[in-house]
């Protein structure tokens, strides 16, 4: 690059941060704006209390009064979302200083959320991970919060002071509807697997935050035998290798003895000095509760059984799934886990 073209890069990397800081500066500032508008529609509307004294009449007029002054953007629909913002979060801090680091359309979407430490986390992982407006809904239709909690237990909340605990990047189920697989039927592994390659980035978003993905079908070998990993990925948050076994059928114990043996093959022969040790999930289509519970699984920190599903379940079947697996981790037995035999070696 010549000095000119050298010199051209550089003044455009100056205007563009700019125009992002001015972006930044005009969002935080409309979004504290909008709470401010709640807060004074409910003091004149409601004065302080939760019912309205003079229904929708006010809200019209100031619709009518506003957009002839500033054009589009404050219609009546609008105006009732204004208010349920300030009502969601009346503590002005909370608005100044989380919400209005995201745009008002994350803000419109996190505000229906009905668990306020649902929407915490929705706040401060949309704005640590920059979710796009899309990967915001998504994440809150497939109820991610939810998702995470259930390898965790109620006194260790998701927190950034948490990062470093594994409950916070494990879910289950996984909800695999973009990589559009029939919704019934048995599939085979390879298909599978293929699915997850030609949709890697989406596959990457759902797996959470701090992955990145290194091999498919990663072969480790000893002496005498070759062994295949279906997919390994490297978690950059948590500082460890992430292997994935697919299994497009019941999880056994066999499959949790194989992952056990992956887990201690990969650790021995590619764990880096500075990496924590590795984690193995298997990813698997049901789950036994008696295979779990009586699993190396109860005993192992490093080794985790999640379900995945093919499409996007409904709110009421996610959250019984979500609370059938929290009671089945909740329930878990203190008696001696029984030996599991590795399957053979994958070809």
């Amino acid at each position: 690059m010549s000095e000119l073209s050298r010199f051209h890069a550089d003044i455009k990397a100056i205007l563009e941060q700019a125009r992002t800081k001015a972006r930044s500066a005009v969002n935080a500032a409309m979004v504290e704006a909008y709470w401010l508008i709640g807060q004074r529609i409910v003091l004149e509307e409601q004065q302080g209390h939760h019912k309205a004294r003079y229904g929708a009449r006010l809200l019209e007029n100031l619709s009518t009064a506003l957009s002839e002054s500033f054009g589009k953007g404050f219609s009546y629909a609008n105006l009732r979302n204004f208010r349920q913002f300030y009502l969601t979060y009346p503590d002005q801090a909370i608005c100044y200083t989380v919400c209005s680091k995201l745009s008002w359309s994350h803000n419109r979407l996190i505000m229906r959320v009905e668990d306020p430490k649902a929407r915490a986390y929705y706040l401060a992982e949309g704005a640590a991970q920059q979710w796009s407006v899309r990967q915001l809904e998504r994440n809150i239709e497939t109820h991610s919060f939810q998702r995470l909690l259930s390898f965790r237990t109620e006194d260790k909340p998701i927190s950034a002071a948490h990062a470093n605990v594994l409950g916070d990047f494990i879910k289950d189920p996984y909800v695999l509807e973009f990589l559009q697989l029939p919704d019934s039927g048995q599939l085979r592994e390879s298909d599978l697997e293929q699915a997850i390659i030609d949709e890697l980035q989406k596959f990457l978003l759902e797996l959470g935050k701090g992955f990145s993905f290194v091999a498919r079908q990663m072969r480790i070998s000893t002496e005498t035998s070759h062994f295949f990993i279906d997919l390994v990925f490297y978690n950059y948050l948590l500082k460890c290798f992430v292997i994935i076994d697919l299994k497009t059928g019941k999880l056994t114990h066999q499959h949790i003895g194989q992952m056990d043996m992956y887990v201690r093959m990969f650790d021995d022969l590619k764990r880096g000095e500075d990496d924590n040790p590795t984690i193995g999930i298997i990813l698997c289509d049901s789950k036994d509760e008696t295979v779990v519970k009586y699993s190396v699984i109860q005993e192992n920190q490093q080794l985790f059984a999640s379900k995945y599903q093919r499409i996007l379940p409904t709110e009421a079947e996610l959250i019984a799934e979500i609370e059938r697996e929290k009671r089945l981790i909740g329930g878990r037995s203190n008696e001696q886990p029984h030996s599991a035999e590795p399957d053979e070696n994958k070809p």
